[in-house]
């Protein structure tokens, strides 16, 4: 029998600000850090086109990344 722990996905990140998420956010958050890929020479537009393809699979608007992103930088 499976337990509960072993059907969430452990979270990619552990502040403050990600917890105060609710839980769709978080998961669109998730998907964003697994997604994006660290090695692209052009991190901005890697970071955007990421953003872009976690909101439409998600169906939330590009903000809710975005806010969670200047939430965490202090900005």
């Amino acid at each position: 029998m499976m337990k509960v722990s072993q059907l969430l996905k452990p979270n990619v990140v552990n502040t403050t600000t990600f917890n105060d998420l609710p839980p769709k956010h978080k998961e669109v958050v998730n998907d964003f850090f697994g997604q994006v890929n660290y090695d692209n020479v052009d991190v901005v537009k890697e970071v955007e086109t990421t953003i872009d393809k976690v909101s439409l699979k998600h169906n939330v608007q590009t903000n809710v990344v975005y806010d969670y992103i200047d939430k965490e930088l202090g900005v």
